[in-house]
C-alpha cells in the first residue's frame, strides 16, 4: 500500500512493502527518484537491513550454527505496518517473529522515519534489540536518482560532488561483488569530483570510505540537483545497472560491508557490523536535499 507524506515543498510517496520510497516529487511534478522501468532495474529505493549486499552462499554464522540469507537482508522483501502518520512525516515498524528467526537469530524491533522538512527528506531508522544477547546487523540504503533531472541535459553532464576534499579509498570487489579485503586510493577530480559516464559502472558499485558525508548529483548546465548527507555511514556506495545506459544513480550509504570472497562470515566476528547488546536501541539518520 502506498503512503504520501507532503509540505510546502515537496510530496513524498512510500511503499509499506520495504517501507521504500516511490516517488519524491516537487510541487510542479518533477519526479526525482527512478521509477523502477523493469527493463532496466525494477528497484527504487530499498532498505538493506540486517545485511548490506551478499554473504558468500548466502550464508553466515552465530554461536557454531549456519544461517542463510539472500542478497542486502529481508527487511526490503516484507510488508511493514504504519505505527505514526502525520500530513509531514510517517514511521513504519516491522517487529521479528518466526518467518526472521530462522534466518537471524535475534529478537528485533526495526523502525524507519521518514521526515519532511523543506525540501529536506529526513530518514531515521531505529534497531531495537529486545532481546538478552547483543545482536549483530548491517544496514543501509539505496535510492535511485533520476539522471539527467533537466530536459536538454545528458548523463555525461553531471558528477558526483562531495562537499570538502578528501583522498578517498575504494573498496576492492571481486567480479562477482564479494569484498577483496583490500582498500585502493581512489583519486576525486580536483579532489571533491566524480564525472558521471556510464561505463564507471561496468563492474558494478564504486564504494568509498574516507569521504565528506554529503554527496551532490549535479551539473553545472543545470540547476535542480540532489544531495545526500550521511553522517552515521562510514561508507557509500554510487551503482547503476552494470554495461547499460541506464538513466539513474543510486547513492548508498553503507553501514557495514558485504562478506569476504568464500569465507562464510561468523556475526560476532565480522568487524563492521553493528553490535548492539540486549535492551539497546541503535539510531541512524541520513536525509536527501531536492536542489532547485
Amino acid at each position: 500500500m502506498l503512503y504520501t507524506i507532503k509540505n510546502e515543498a515537496l510530496k513524498v510517496v512510500i511503499d509499506n512493502h520495504g517501507a521504500e520510497l516511490h516517488s519524491i516529487q516537487t510541487l510542479d511534478g518533477t519526479e526525482y527518484l527512478w521509477q523502477g522501468d523493469p527493463a532496466v532495474w525494477n528497484g527504487q529505493a530499498p532498505n538493506l537491513f540486517p545485511y548490506v549486499a551478499r554473504l558468500t552462499d548466502q550464508k553466515y554464522t552465530f554461536e557454531g550454527k549456519e544461517y542463510s540469507m539472500k542478497i542486502h537482508g529481508f527487511i526490503n522483501a516484507v510488508d511493514l505496518y504504519v505505527e505514526t502518520e502525520e500530513r509531514d512525516q510517517i514511521t513504519f515498524r516491522y517487529d521479528s517473529g518466526e518467518e526472521t528467526l530462522t534466518q537471524y537469530p535475534f529478537p528485533f524491533i526495526y523502525r524507519i522515519t521518514y521526515l519532511l522538512d523543506g525540501h529536506t527528506l529526513k530518514i531515521t531508522n531505529k534497531v531495537e534489540n529486545i532481546g538478552e544477547k547483543r545482536m549483530y546487523f548491517g544496514l543501509g540504503g539505496h535510492p535511485g536518482f533520476n539522471v539527467p533531472l533537466e530536459a536538454g541535459l545528458s548523463f555525461e553532464d553531471y558528477c558526483l560532488e562531495f562537499s570538502e576534499k578528501a583522498n578517498p579509498s575504494r573498496v576492492l570487489f571481486t567480479d562477482d561483488c564479494y569484498r577483496t579485503g583490500e582498500n585502493v586510493d581512489y583519486p576525486l577530480e580536483d579532489g571533491v569530483r566524480i564525472p558521471l559516464h556510464h561505463d564507471l559502472f561496468d563492474r558494478d558499485a564504486i564504494v568509498l570510505k574516507n569521504v565528506d558525508h554529503r554527496v551532490t548529483i549535479r551539473s553545472d548546465k543545470g540547476k535542480r540537483a540532489v544531495s545526500l548527507f550521511f553522517p552515521d555511514f562510514p561508507a557509500i556506495g554510487f551503482w547503476h545497472m552494470p554495461k547499460m545506459e541506464a538513466p539513474y544513480v543510486c547513492l548508498e550509504p553503507w553501514r557495514s560491508l558485504p562478506s569476504r570472497k568464500g569465507i562464510v562470515e561468523d556475526f560476532a566476528q565480522q568487524e563492521d557490523l553493528v553490535a548492539l547488546d540486549g535492551g539497546k536501541i541503535y539510531v541512524n539518520k541520513w536525509s536527501v536535499d531536492i536542489l532547485e
